[in-house]
């Protein structure tokens, strides 16, 4: 299994509207790609953020799913979404047992 974790820091002049559209077009892939065995997304209820104010976390079969999962017709949009209204992202994967 592979962990792929995600922060996300809104541009200073983004709303809460798109930070609300960002998580629902994070939450929307859920189910759609092969490989992806669960997706969590959320905005962060504490003040450790440093910024990062919105999070996703996805499970993967295996590295291979992960590599498929940033071409596919359903992620493709949301990372498009993601350069309009995020002034910087962070990621981390890692293998689970």
């Amino acid at each position: 299994m592979v962990e792929h974790i995600v922060l996300f820091k809104m541009k200073p002049d983004s709303t809460p509207e798109q930070k609300e559209e960002l998580i629902r077009r994070l939450r929307g892939m859920a189910g759609k790609i092969e490989g992806m065995v669960s997706l969590s997304a959320g905005e962060t209820f504490t003040d450790r953020h440093k910024g990062y104010t919105v999070g996703l976390v996805v499970r993967f079969t295996d590295k291979a799913a992960l590599e498929r999962y940033g071409p596919h017709p359903e992620h493709v949009p949301v990372k498009e979404y993601v350069a309009q209204v995020c002034e910087d992202v962070i990621a981390v994967d890692y293998e689970i047992d």
